[in-house]
C-alpha cells in the first residue's frame, strides 16, 4: 500500500534494501537524479517496465515537481 515517507525513512528503507525509482522523463533523469535511483518514466509505466523491479523488495517512487 502506498504511503508518503520523509527523507529519513527513505534512508532507512534504502539501507534495508528498498528499490529507488524516479518517474521523471529520461532527459530530466539524465540531468540530475538521486544516487542509486533507476528511471521508469511515468508516461511509460506499464507491466513491462515494472517487471524490471524485484517484487520481494519495497519500492520507493520519487518525482520532483517545481510547484
Amino acid at each position: 500500500m502506498p504511503e508518503p515517507v520523509d527523507r529519513y525513512r527513505v534512508q532507512e528503507l534504502l539501507a534495508a534494501g528498498a528499490q529507488l525509482v524516479e518517474v521523471l522523463p529520461e532527459e530530466e533523469f539524465a540531468e540530475e537524479h538521486l544516487p542509486g535511483a533507476s528511471n521508469i518514466n511515468l508516461k511509460r509505466l506499464d507491466a513491462k517496465a515494472v517487471a524490471q523491479l524485484d517484487p520481494a523488495r519495497p519500492v520507493i517512487v520519487y518525482c520532483w515537481d517545481a510547484l
